[in-house]
């Protein structure tokens, strides 16, 4: 195959990569939202999170469990679960333990046309998601049964934080667990404050766990949705950002490891779970599956050593809530990172901070990618206009090339020299009519993960039937759209002089038009302005070389 016909097939290479991410998922509908649990709980809510299948706090590097010690109390069918409602937070926290077994977003909605907030973490038999936090306490083999000072907190209008303590007493220590909770804020600060009050010197030891099961992710939609990474994510000083797929994890491929500071995550499509160690201090990293086979990511912080009459006060942060840079940038070091622009972040990531900038002046983000795609095509204009010029000189001067082709068609080798001759004389590139789509390709892949990564799109309106900028177009008018300005852009193009590229190049625009029909709306505007634009840009040119006596002039076939 010559390069021309290599070339006019990359488009087409690209967008069978993109439609396969699409394709390579699990299909069928997203789980059902689960309910929130009732404050007081039963046992397919909640009693599981923290029953005698619990996840193990490992003692050293050496000694790495899945299994927090089990609980000597049997399994609390009735147990009073803890209910903490903030502006942006509905979470239950159930007090054996103090794992938070319920955790949902009243700020993004389930489905755009409805009520229900997005529920990220719950443990039911639709999914089984908690985040769950453990004192490793010597001479102390179960859960620890928490006494909560009462059995629902709300945020009030005007109060920046809300305070949620739980009391126990074991072997002679105070313990309150504490969770901080602030307006406005996913950021949770999880904390046991121990007071020694025996004879004798313990340790204790943070852990914190989030274990999930390999149901689907329900941010994603039916069929053709697009679906991000599901799996955990680990940071360390020498490795910012390591991915674990659920496979790895089951397989026990994942390799334990001290480091200062770092985090751990469950990530998905949107959102994210992440706990937070001290990054001052050293913490152990591990992964392992527990007794309900369920993927658990973890960490366990540093021990210390309570004397006799001695305080301390262990904790760590649990984020729970969308991707939004900001946010996690604010939480942890290279905690954004989750928000995955895939191989071409250098370009998605800038992208995005204009965007997210234009956004910011306007207010909609459809507007803001039109802005954007005027100035990616601004960026661009020369390069794509030089192209234009070698096509509209190729345009004119086709019959011409015709000529060449009949006078030395059965000569292939001396017709390539006169054609090279005829070329370098009148300053054509035989290949400039695939630059165009050939510049463009890094920036759709970046925009198409961009897009596919930023929950501010998600749920986002544009006008008219558009009222979600990260899903399909429902009616496909945007694809259509697109598949016609791809058409009027061949009609300014010279007819490629080789049949099976001409064929190709006649096949592009139902092809991209079939592949856009599933591409995010945002996607899909960003390609049809794109196009009109070039058409615009190529029409201008084009005339202007036709009108120009220059081309051609003096032109002599042999």
């Amino acid at each position: 195959m010559d390069v021309k016909r290599l070339l006019l097939l990359i488009p087409l290479a690209v967008l069978a990569y993109l439609i396969m991410v699409q394709w390579n998922q699990d299909y069928g509908q997203p789980p059902s939202t689960p309910d929130a649990p009732a404050i007081t709980s039963n046992a397919a809510d909640a009693s599981d999170a923290s029953s005698s299948q619990g996840l193990a706090a490992p003692s050293s590097a050496n000694d790495v469990g899945s299994e927090l010690p089990g609980s000597s109390e049997p399994a609390a069918n009735s147990r009073d679960l803890v209910a903490v409602i903030t502006d942006v937070l509905d979470v239950r926290i159930d007090p054996q333990g103090g794992d938070i077994v319920y955790a949902a977003l009243p700020q993004h909605l389930m489905s755009q046309d409805g009520d229900r907030p997005y529920v990220l973490l719950s443990n039911n038999s639709t999914l089984s998601y908690v985040a769950r936090s453990g004192l490793q306490l010597d001479g102390n083999s179960g859960r620890i049964a928490f006494a909560p000072e009462k059995t629902e907190y709300r945020m009030v209008d005007g109060q920046d934080s809300l305070q949620v303590d739980m009391t126990a007493t074991v072997n002679g220590i105070d313990i309150i667990k504490r969770f901080t909770f602030k307006r406005d804020d996913y950021a949770v600060n999880v904390s046991y404050l121990l007071a020694n009050g025996g004879e004798s010197a313990v340790s204790a030891r943070f852990i914190g766990q989030l274990a999930r099961d390999n149901n689907p992710d329900p941010s994603t939609g039916p069929k053709m949705g697009m679906r991000s990474f599901l799996g955990a994510a680990y940071s360390s000083p020498d490795n910012r950002y390591e991915k674990i797929d659920f496979e790895d994890i089951q397989a026990g491929n994942f390799q334990n490891r001290d480091v200062e500071g770092g985090w751990v995550a469950i990530i998905q499509h949107y959102f994210t779970s992440a706990w937070v160690p001290p990054q001052q201090q050293d913490n152990l990293f591990y992964a392992a599956t527990d007794s309900q086979d369920r993927n658990v990511a973890a960490f366990a912080g540093q021990s210390q050593t309570l004397e006799p009459g001695a305080e301390a006060s262990l904790g760590a942060t649990l984020y729970m809530g969308p991707k939004v840079q900001e946010r996690l940038e604010a939480v942890a070091p290279n905690l954004e990172l989750t928000v995955d622009f895939g191989w071409l972040w250098f370009i998605a990531n800038p992208l995005f901070w204009l965007l997210d900038h234009i956004h910011s002046l306007i207010g909609n983000w459809g507007w803001s990618i039109v802005i954007l795609t005027i100035m990616v095509k601004a960026a661009l204009w020369p390069l794509s206009a030089k192209a234009y010029k070698s096509m509209a000189r190729m345009r004119k001067l086709g019959p011409e090339m015709q000529r060449l082709k009949e006078r030395f068609g059965d000569d292939r080798q001396k017709m390539s020299q006169e054609m090279m001759k005829f070329y370098q004389k009148e300053k054509i590139n035989p290949l400039g009519g695939c630059l165009p789509i050939l510049i463009q390709m890094p920036v759709f892949i970046a925009l198409y993960w961009m897009l596919l990564e930023s929950v501010e799109l998600r749920h986002a309106p544009f006008m008219l039937w558009i009222q979600d900028l990260s899903v399909k177009d429902p009616y496909f008018v945007l694809p259509i759209l697109m598949g016609a300005s791809m058409f009027v852009q061949q009609l300014l193009n010279p007819t490629p002089p080789d049949p099976m590229q001409a064929k190709i190049m006649k096949m592009l625009p139902i092809v991209f038009t079939f592949f856009f029909l599933w591409f995010p709306a945002g996607l899909v505007i960003y390609w049809v302005c794109n196009n009109c634009i070039s058409i615009v840009q190529q029409y201008v040119i084009t005339r202007k070389i036709e009108d120009d006596p220059e081309v051609g002039k003096g032109l002599k076939t042999k």
